[in-house]
């Protein structure tokens, strides 16, 4: 008889991304494993090709009909990997024996409120598969997955020359406008590259983009070597821009995440939240590079973000120096003066 698992991780992309080595470990580690997942309709794509999965299950606002849906599944076990309300309603419900994992709430409000740093020095990643260790799962080394389905694979023949030689990819979205760098910084910063640049972000980034291209060529940077790619590519598209490029320059979003799925080498930029909440990129050290103020006595303002600097000055991000940042960057591509 197979072990039925339901996997609960309504949301978002970066968090859905740093649930895939318990997917992974889940149908690999357990003998007769059968896995299924279930997530927010608006995420299908982050999790749709991935093999680990058996079925996918998505919510789409409406509790009562998903419930029914998975009774009929008869699960063994729930791993709630969000423990929020709805997957509490949604355990409580389904009566099954769930296991869920411990988000350090208190200890992020100590942080943030008292400055008290009593946080764990672990990755969410690490915490999310404590939820398994009852069934001997273990980390297998192998990192985060993301897979691309070869429909949405981005052919860079349809891109100008120059990109096809190599590229960076600067992600300039994120959940909070304090997660996000100035635009002027961010186009001074694609001015200093010397390689191309695409910039990736959603629907929501397309002005914003528009102003980092005015503030590059404005610094001298070729508009030529400038690709704006906002908005015009969805998902699985810009992963398969992510995992083309050379390297990323990416804020605390989901593309980071998904850039760590590829092993890239990651340049983040960090603003009123801290790496030390344990999101940072899931990969190798020697690939790993954080850019942040440190000693800053306001610094983390907030565990996820705010629409602008509750203190006005945004020191935490433009105090970074973008000109370290690119000569970190012109240095993974190879760059030599």
């Amino acid at each position: 008889m197979p072990v039925k698992f339901l996997v609960v991780r309504f949301s978002s992309i970066g968090d859905i991304v740093l649930t895939t080595p318990v997917i992974r470990g889940l149908k690999t580690q357990v003998e007769d494993a059968e896995v299924h997942f279930v997530t927010k309709k608006a995420f299908l794509s982050v999790v749709a090709n991935n093999p680990y999965i058996d079925k996918i299950h998505l919510f789409d606002n409406d509790l009562n009909a998903l419930v029914d849906n998975l009774r009929t599944e008869e699960f063994d076990y729930i791993i709630d990997l969000h423990h929020n309300l709805r997957s509490f309603l949604l355990k409580r419900r389904l009566n099954i024996i769930a296991f869920s994992f411990n988000k350090v709430n208190f200890q992020k409000w100590l942080r943030v409120v008292l400055k008290i740093d009593v946080l764990p020095r672990k990755h969410i990643v690490d915490r999310y598969l404590e939820t398994c260790y009852l069934f001997d799962v273990v980390n297998d080394g192998k990192g985060l997955d993301f897979f691309i389905d070869p429909s949405n694979e981005v052919n860079l023949l349809q891109l100008p020359e120059s990109f096809r030689q190599g590229y960076v990819a600067m992600v300039i979205g994120a959940q909070h406008a304090t997660k996000q760098m100035p635009d002027e910084k961010l186009g001074r910063l694609c001015s200093l590259l010397q390689y191309p640049v695409i910039i990736l972000g959603g629907n929501d980034s397309v002005e914003k983009a528009k102003a980092i291209m005015n503030f590059a060529v404005g610094n001298g940077k070729n508009i030529f070597e400038i690709y704006d790619a906002c908005g015009k590519f969805n998902l699985q598209q810009s992963a398969s821009l992510v995992r083309q490029a050379g390297v990323v320059i990416t804020h605390d979003t989901g593309l980071m995440h998904i850039a760590a799925a590829f092993h890239k080498p990651i340049v983040s930029l960090w603003g009123n939240t801290i790496p030390e909440f344990g999101m940072y990129p899931y990969v190798e050290e020697e690939k790993n590079f954080i850019f942040e103020t440190k000693g800053l006595w306001c610094r983390p303002c907030s565990k996820i973000g705010y629409k602008k600097c509750p203190l006005g000055h945004f020191k935490c991000m433009n105090n970074i120096d973008v000109g370290e940042v690119a000569r970190k960057c012109n240095q993974l591509m190879g760059y030599t003066p």
